[in-house]
């Protein structure tokens, strides 16, 4: 295991609009449970499924930077901010995979609310080809299907073993028993523009940047 726990890397996608503690705490606890030497964080500059950022493709890739300089285990990747087109997740992937080849370990992180909501997803059926999937749970949220098929194909799918997502490249989801922090970007946003303190929410360094870049508010 100690040989083969560093080639599984994982991608962690976002708007991060800003990014906050409840983007990186329960990754930081997923990167110990399964053994994650570095995970990517990969901001969307045109996200399909959501409301579009409210702060630039720049200011969220500096938030991003900020938030990460002193944590080794994060590392930035700003090729879909680089897009004018949306950020389909299933394209991204299969860049990755292409440039990493077809036998690398790689997972994709997300949170329990986006694993109810897969099957929306452009192209889902496509992600376990090119991926494992590890779900961080998220406070509100389901751990059951929004169907007897979809539960069904989450079962198939679904491994308690932190030793088959480095042994395999894809095709497996692990529920990872992560912390629950009830933090939303939304809600910091609208504490923001009401011009209440958040300084417990998110980094020292991107609560600075956003008082001196005026966001928000």
């Amino acid at each position: 295991m100690a040989n083969s726990a560093s080639r599984l890397t994982a991608l962690y996608g976002g708007t991060f609009d800003p990014i906050h503690y409840g983007h990186l705490k329960p990754v930081e606890a997923l990167a110990k449970q399964v053994a994650l030497q570095q995970v990517t964080i990969m901001p969307n500059n045109v996200p399909p499924h959501r409301q579009q950022p409210l702060a630039n493709s720049q200011q969220r890739k500096a938030m991003v930077e900020l938030a990460i300089a002193e944590k080794p285990l994060f590392h930035l990747d700003d090729r879909e901010l680089q897009r004018e087109t949306p950020s389909y997740t299933v394209e991204t992937l299969e860049q990755l995979r292409a440039e990493i080849g077809a036998t690398q370990p790689l997972a994709f992180i997300i949170g329990q609310d986006s694993l109810l909501n897969l099957q929306r997803w452009h192209r889902w059926e496509t992600l376990l080809t090119l991926c494992h999937l590890l779900v961080c749970q998220r406070p509100g949220y389901s751990l059951t299907m929004n169907t007897p098929a979809e539960q069904q194909w989450l079962d198939a799918h679904l491994t308690s073993s932190v030793e088959q997502l480095h042994a395999r490249p894809a095709g497996k989801i692990y529920l990872a028993q992560t912390p629950m922090y009830d933090i939303s970007a939304t809600n910091i946003r609208q504490r923001l523009e009401q011009h209440l303190p958040c300084d417990d929410l998110l980094p020292p360094a991107v609560a600075e940047f956003i008082r001196q870049h005026h966001l928000y508010c």
